[in-house]
């Protein structure tokens, strides 16, 4: 989830969800989107303590995360010397340009050719702005702290394979740009969220879930045996079914929300809430132009630049990469089954023909019929045509 894009490039977009995610969006858009979407790791009933321990045993140690917040309360600190008027010492600095969240941040920003220099940053901490926000973000970051953050990784799991992990460090950080970020997904994957006074521990919590449902992904799916099938196929069809990755973001928010029964925006904001029913209410339509676009691509009629800015649109605050994910994940789970769906997104190939299915049992009996992918599209996809 980068909630902050720059609009400058797609791949910025893309490591949100997959950061949010997690593979290559090919060579033709240099973006990580190989690992996108996520599976099942529920325990199932068993028979016997020494099941019961073992399955517990096994779940611990799918997950690794922790919480680091020395950027924060290194920042607030400086912060409360100046409310009080106390000298800001080199070792204050020190502390906050030491700390991790601030040289991982660092790090990130400068890999991305933006301008990050301490100079800079005392400039912002010392701004009357911030100093304003002060009382909210500490009152906010010790809300944060009592987050669980282990049952975000473990709601992450209940839509992965059992083979998953999930291993991340998760950084709330207060800087001058208001995104938030996946990054280093492949060595050390962290999470950078941008401490907003605005967003409640639920609500932290379930984006949480959101992003460690992308970090996941990337763990277990697809297997060895999908990616070198994959590989063999045509490049125009390997792009697409990159592309079909990015419905990873519709996914994850089932996975945050922690089933189907669950509206996706149940601890939001009434505004976002509304937002998201309100496009929803254009799922047949964004379906389409979603099509059209797979259809452009197999056909070689963009350039990439045109990939590029069609493919960011996609995303937009949540456009359709969220939400006709998010319907075709609900339908395929609440017809065939949680098994299913993760069988459909570790192989994104089963994603739109297994969605086809169910909605055409759904039809039968609705009032409304939902959109479905052209027989056209998927036999392309299919045969590799």
């Amino acid at each position: 989830m980068d909630s902050g894009f720059d609009g400058q490039q797609f791949w910025s977009q893309l490591e949100k969800t997959l950061r949010r995610t997690a593979a290559e969006f090919n060579n033709l858009l240099v973006i990580t989107v190989k690992s996108l979407l996520l599976s099942l790791f529920i325990v199932c009933s068993v028979f016997g303590f020494a099941s019961v321990f073992s399955a517990q045993t096994s779940l611990a140690s799918a997950v690794n995360v922790h919480f680091v917040t020395d950027e924060a309360e290194a920042v607030l600190a400086v912060l409360g010397k100046k409310k009080t008027n106390q000298p800001i010492t080199e070792a204050d600095w020190q502390r906050v340009f030491q700390s991790e969240g601030y040289t991982r941040l660092k790090r990130r920003e400068t890999s991305l050719k933006r301008s990050f220099a301490d100079a800079d940053f005392k400039t912002f901490v010392l701004s009357d702005q911030l100093a304003e926000r002060e009382p909210a973000l500490e009152k906010t970051l010790e809300s944060w702290k009592h987050a669980d953050i282990s049952g975000a990784a473990h709601l992450a799991l209940a839509y992965l394979p059992k083979q998953a992990r999930i291993s991340a460090k998760i950084y709330p950080v207060i800087k001058p740009r208001s995104n938030s970020f996946v990054t280093e997904v492949k060595t050390d994957p962290a999470i950078f969220l941008y401490l907003d006074p605005a967003i409640s521990k639920e609500k932290f919590e379930n984006t949480l879930v959101h992003e460690l449902h992308h970090i996941g992904y990337g763990s277990a799916c697809p297997s060895k045996r999908t990616s070198d099938v994959l590989a063999k196929l045509p490049q125009n069809i390997q792009t697409v079914i990159s592309l079909i990755g990015a419905f990873g973001e519709g996914f994850a928010m089932l996975a945050a929300a922690g089933g189907p029964a669950t509206h996706p925006h149940a601890v939001s904001s009434q505004e976002e809430h509304a937002r998201w029913d309100k496009d929803m209410a254009h799922f047949n339509d964004d379906l389409k132009k979603v099509e059209k676009f797979f259809l452009d691509v197999l056909a070689n009629r963009l350039t990439e630049d045109e990939m590029q800015k069609i493919g960011a649109l996609f995303f937009g605050v949540q456009g359709p990469w969220y939400t006709v994910g998010w319907k075709m994940s609900v339908l395929i789970e609440n017809t065939y089954g949680r098994r299913k769906l993760i069988e459909c997104i570790c192989d994104q190939r089963k994603l739109l023909p297994t969605y086809n299915k169910a909605a055409a049992k759904y039809n039968r009996r609705a009032h409304q019929a939902l959109a479905l992918w052209s027989e056209q599209f998927i036999d392309k996809i299919k045969h590799g045509s």
